[in-house]
């Protein structure tokens, strides 16, 4: 009994040192997190040091990683935020993994393979790395991205097309024998399974997690947590479905409730750790003797299969409107082989669809396929800006060719620019419109805008929109920097034109102010102050009272920035300024509060009801 926990603490000090050591210096390199846990696997496995030799068992326990990692996405998911999914989990998941498919096995065919040892092999290289996916979308923080959304989408059809997958193996063996009726009962069981967990999450979960919290004992809650997505997994996988989809379904249907924080605090450190581990156990499984034996056709392999996917994953993100700036992380992520790619060969050769020499080839060139996209990560990312800049510069619309004369220029036209621009056209009004991005051009076009396409802060485009005779220069560029710039440019240049300016912050503020702007808005101040005018009529004022209230600090709050600009460069000044402020503010207005409610108290005194 000692010897055995030696033993694992002696596994423990190795796994924990490799990453601690090969992390940071990943990381030092610029070369991420996974590549560190890569090849402190490979480091440490059998084909390495050999410290530790038992891949798969770990690689077993730390799949949870995955079920946690989906879990805790799923907690960032609302039922409506899925639902407005399905068409691209649905839809693209089934082109991306159908396509893929279909490619990959008349490739293989065509290089003489027998049509179901191609189609095995097939089904099996077409599925992704969910945990290298969704791990570097949360490194990276894409995830909210249309990149990352995709991505996610596509592998969330992944996980759910697991089960015809696995359900198709036996009958693709050579001889495969009858399966009766069973696979009626099978999906029977999987959409009970479903249904328990759709119908347990709403009406179980959420008054027992209440309960639990009520006890206030902190190690409870996550010990509940993890028993949540413990069993969740567990049920899924015993009707043979994939346990980190059911892990996600859970999350999902926690996502609106009050604990979703609480749960999230509590589980990321075990997602982070086991997701580790789990990077380790990929790097100890290489079978490097397979590499060794067959360098060319694990290499053939590889290319071939992460050429076909990339060249229908470009396709796909051109389709879907994918930012071209994300695009190479979308096709990576989705080029590689991935874990359950294991599976279905493991299953596969069981069920003898295919042999184990064949088998281990494509083990290994899956490994090898997941070893090498980080670093092909990296060096898009070195590579790809570039080819993104030029490609602007090729596409981008052609900027003002002939002098405009409009009596008013609107330089930006985001979110703020155009509700000015909606104001003057529905007033009668036109304006020359300046925009920075090219991409927002063609989409203000398509809604009948006349944009320009140019850069505010250049003196000869200022004059060829007309800026010599224009009357009124609205300043709605999103960017400080620039924004100080075009005004300084236009102060100089074009003194009979009026600016209209539009200020990000107080700091903003100050700095057109100190240039000599007088027409400064902040654009949070008056939807601010109209939520808060809703705000103190829900509390008890009457509407004419919240409005002069609102109107009041309007004015105090503009007074108060002005006695900021001159020591804009002192932060000391500034905090002393805006505390005395809200201290005179607080203070006159008690007194004003204190005098009404005497007041009142006086009129009751004299009035015939309180004689």
């Amino acid at each position: 009994m000692e010897a055995h926990g030696s033993g694992w603490l002696n596994t423990a000090l190795v796994y924990l040192g490799a990453a601690v050591l090969a992390v940071p210096l990943a990381r030092l390199a610029g070369l991420g997190a996974i590549i560190g846990y890569l090849a402190a696997g490979i480091a440490i496995g059998p084909f390495g040091l050999a410290l530790v030799t038992d891949a798969q068992t770990m690689l077993h326990v730390a799949e949870f990683g995955v079920v946690l990692m989906l879990f805790l996405v799923g907690l960032e998911l609302e039922p409506r935020r899925l639902w407005s999914l399905r068409r691209p989990i649905f839809g693209w998941g089934s082109v991306q993994l159908i396509g893929s498919v279909a490619l990959l096995a008349g490739v293989g065919v065509a290089f003489g393979a027998q049509w179901r040892l191609a189609l095995v092999a097939a089904l099996a290289l077409a599925l992704s790395s969910t945990a290298i996916g969704l791990a570097v979308l949360n490194e990276r923080n894409l995830m909210p991205t249309p990149a990352g959304q995709s991505v996610l989408s596509i592998a969330l059809f992944q996980d759910i097309a697991a089960i015809p997958i696995l359900a198709l193996l036996p009958l693709l063996a050579a001889g495969a024998r009858g399966t009766g009726g069973g696979g009626g009962a099978e999906a029977a069981k999987a959409v009970a399974v479903i249904a328990a967990i759709v119908l347990g999450g709403r009406l179980v979960l959420r008054p027992a997690l209440r309960w639990i919290a009520r006890s206030k004992t902190p190690e409870i809650f996550t010990a509940a947590s993890l028993l949540l997505v413990v069993a969740t997994a567990a049920l899924m996988q015993s009707a043979g479905l994939s346990m980190a989809l059911g892990a996600f379904l859970a999350g999902v249907l926690l996502a609106e409730s009050e604990y979703r924080h609480e749960l999230e605090t509590d589980l990321e450190p075990f997602k982070g750790l086991l997701l580790g581990l789990f990077f380790i156990a990929v790097g100890m499984g290489i079978d490097f003797d397979v590499v060794r034996q067959h360098p060319g056709l694990v290499a053939a392999v590889v290319l071939g299969f992460l050429a076909v996917k990339a060249v229908l994953l470009a396709l796909m993100a051109r389709a879907m409107a994918v930012p071209l700036a994300e695009r190479p992380v979308f096709v990576i992520l989705l080029a590689q082989g991935g874990e359950f790619g294991f599976v279905v060969l493991q299953t596969a050769q069981g069920a003898g669809a295919i042999g184990a020499a064949p088998a281990s080839l494509l083990v290994a060139s899956i490994a090898v396929s997941m070893l090498l996209t980080p670093l092909v990560l990296v060096a898009a990312d070195r590579w790809w800006p570039a080819h993104v800049a030029r490609h602007a510069r090729a596409t981008r619309p052609a900027e003002l060719s002939e002098p405009q004369a409009s009596p008013i220029i609107i330089a930006g036209f985001g979110r703020y620019g155009q509700i000015v621009g909606r104001l003057l056209a529905a007033n009668g009004l036109s304006a020359t419109v300046l925009e920075h991005n090219a991409d927002h051009i063609e989409s203000l076009r398509k809604f009948g805008w006349k944009a320009f396409y140019g850069d505010a802060t250049r003196l000869d485009l200022l004059r060829m929109a007309g800026a010599a005779e224009a009357r009124v220069f609205v300043l709605a560029i999103d960017d400080v920097e620039q924004s100080v710039q075009c005004a300084t440019l236009v102060l100089a240049h074009f003194p009979r034109c009026t600016v209209v300016a539009r200020a990000r912050n107080a700091t903003h503020y100050a700095r057109l102010r100190q240039l000599g702007l007088v027409h400064i808005e902040r654009e949070t101040l008056d939807s601010s102050l109209l939520s808060g005018r809703t705000v103190l009529e829900l509390a008890g004022l009457r509407p004419h009272e919240a409005r002069r209230q609102a109107l009041r600090f309007r004015r105090h709050s503009i007074d108060l920035l002005e006695q900021m600009v001159p020591h804009i460069a002192d932060e000391g000044r500034l905090v002393a300024i805006a505390r005395q402020g809200r201290e005179q503010l607080e203070e006159t207005w008690a007194r004003e509060r204190d005098q009404r409610n005497s007041g009142a108290v006086r009129g009751a005194w004299h009035s015939p009801e309180g004689e």
